[in-house]
């Protein structure tokens, strides 16, 4: 099988396409022959050095989609689609940046799906992302409002179409005015051009602050975007 692999940290020249030979699975694992695979930034700081614990050489990549090639116990059947993503995945054991891959079990997931290869590899990591982001940490619900600073960013795009499927009134950010259109079609109620001061327009759209606040920007803006969220009631 072909390979992309990495032997010591650096930049992109460091990675290495080599002929390898298909890994076996033990037990508890399962080879999965890879149809398509996303890129992350968490590879990138990988591949720069700078994940601490990772050993090299390493077959990079923290997600990927496919078939299931074989499972020694029998439980995963050949050819069933799968996505796998996190659980060290490209960083204690190799990832997906191969023809084949041998993932444990527990971070693999069983899928039916027509879409297109292509289209499927760009799904498990950034949905991970932003459903974790939404329920999981901002547990929203229907009828509150929601800010989405960085609106125009891949995982700012999904995050509206969720949440509005959700029933929330979603407000989303871009700091250039081109942009505006694309976060209206992806289902934003309302669009804010940013100027790095955003509480003062914010107000503009929700007087009161936003129930949530989903912040993609950066530590730059964070304090900024805090005060776009509705105060906090107090206990006293």
């Amino acid at each position: 099988m072909k390979a992309a692999v990495i032997y010591q940290p650096g930049g992109p020249e460091q990675l290495v396409i080599e002929e390898r030979a298909i890994p076996v699975a033990p037990a508890g694992w399962v080879l999965v022959k890879v149809k398509a695979f996303g890129l992350n930034r968490s590879e990138l700081m990988t591949r720069k050095g700078m994940s601490p614990g990772v050993s090299f050489p390493r077959v990079l990549g923290i997600e990927c989609v496919g078939e299931v090639e074989q499972d020694p116990s029998g439980e995963w059947k050949t050819g069933q689609k799968v996505a796998a993503f996190m659980g060290n995945m490209g960083r204690a054991f190799d990832g997906g940046y191969a023809e084949y891959a041998v993932l444990p079990k527990e971070i693999l997931y069983a899928f039916e799906s027509h879409l297109s290869w292509d289209l499927l590899g760009a799904i498990p990591e950034m949905f991970q992302t932003v459903y974790g982001s939404l329920h999981l940490a901002l547990k929203i619900a229907k009828g509150e409002s929601l800010l989405i600073r960085g609106g125009t960013s891949s995982i700012g795009m999904l995050a509206i179409q969720l949440a509005k499927r959700q029933g929330l009134t979603v407000t989303a950010t871009t700091r250039k005015e081109e942009k505006r259109a694309a976060l209206l079609k992806h289902g934003a109620d309302n669009v804010l051009i940013d100027d790095g001061q955003l509480a003062a327009q914010a107000k503009s759209v929700q007087a009161s602050g936003f129930d949530k606040v989903l912040e993609l920007v950066g530590t730059a803006t964070l304090k900024d975007s805090l005060q776009c969220a509705v105060p906090e009631a107090s206990s006293v």
